[in-house]
Parts: C-alpha cells; sequence; structure tokens
C-alpha cells in the first residue's frame, strides 16, 4: 500500500509538472528557447572545422572533450543572414541519436521555467520555414519565444524544407 504524500511534496509535485523549462538563446535579435533537459553543455566561441560538401548550414566539426560535435550554424537553418563578424557566437550542445551537435546561436539567455497552460501551437503568422522547426511559442510579456523543436531542426534528411 502506499503511504499517502505529504502536502509540500505534493505541491512541488504539481508546480513541476505544470511548468516547463527553456534555455532561452538569442538569433537576430529573436528570442528562442529549447527544453532545459536537452542541452548537454553552452560554449564559448570555438575552432570550428570545414566539412567539405556539407549542407551550408553545417558550420563544420569541433572536438568537445574528446568528442566530435557537429557544428549547426540556427540562423541559416532557420532563413536568417549570416551573423555579423562583430558578434562573437556562443553554442549550445545537444545530443540528438546518440550525437553531439553545436547549435551556434548568437547568445544564451537565462532558463525559463514557463506555465505548460501558456503554451500555444504555432499561429498562422509565424514564417513557415520557422513554423516546421518549432514546436510552438509562448507570448511573454514583451516578446515572443519561439520553442525549437530539436529532433526537426537537425533533420537533414528532410526534403521538405530549405
Amino acid at each position: 500500500m502506499n503511504a499517502p504524500v505529504p502536502a509540500s511534496k505534493r505541491a512541488v509535485q504539481e508546480v513541476s509538472a505544470e511548468t516547463q523549462d527553456f534555455v532561452t538563446m538569442f538569433i537576430d535579435s529573436h528570442l528562442f528557447g529549447i527544453p532545459v533537459l536537452t542541452v548537454q553543455d553552452v560554449l564559448g566561441t570555438q575552432k570550428i572545422t570545414r566539412i567539405p560538401l556539407a549542407p551550408r548550414e553545417v558550420a563544420g566539426s569541433l572536438n568537445l572533450r574528446g568528442r566530435i560535435v557537429t557544428a549547426i550554424d540556427v540562423r541559416l537553418r532557420l532563413g536568417l543572414p549570416r551573423r555579423p563578424d562583430t558578434v562573437k557566437g556562443m553554442s549550445v550542445v545537444v545530443e540528438q541519436s546518440g550525437e553531439l551537435y553545436s547549435l551556434m546561436v548568437d547568445s544564451v539567455g537565462e532558463v525559463l521555467s514557463l506555465p505548460a497552460a501558456a503554451f500555444e501551437r504555432n499561429p498562422p503568422t509565424v514564417d513557415p520555414l520557422w513554423r516546421d522547426f518549432s514546436a510552438g511559442i509562448y507570448r511573454l510579456q514583451t516578446q515572443l519565444l519561439v520553442v525549437l523543436d530539436v529532433p526537426r531542426l537537425l533533420d537533414f534528411t528532410r526534403t521538405d524544407v530549405n
């Protein structure tokens, strides 16, 4: 027989089930987020080695503690212009199907805990390419947070995008 859960622990469980945590990042002044549990690491500027014949969104590869990581230029993946040389950039490392990927972004923000009930599906006004890579949005006080669908963002086998 299960013992009853104390009220204080029930409250913690309810809060965690009702919120979602996102690592936020900025790309060309737009706010994006990915679920915090998908993030392996956050890196500053890294030395990237080009990969011949790779898609243009694949910036190259880097070495992270002995592991080869594929660097993805998220700006190009989202159809945005290349990052200006004045912006150093950062990387958010994620794992997908056993492989590590470095999502190159302009900067990384904070971790936001947002109520699950405030999550919305993509409105029709979101750019069609972004809609394809987005799980949905959150309307924050001053801007929109676009939640990136990491598996779709990293799926280069699909022919219906770009």
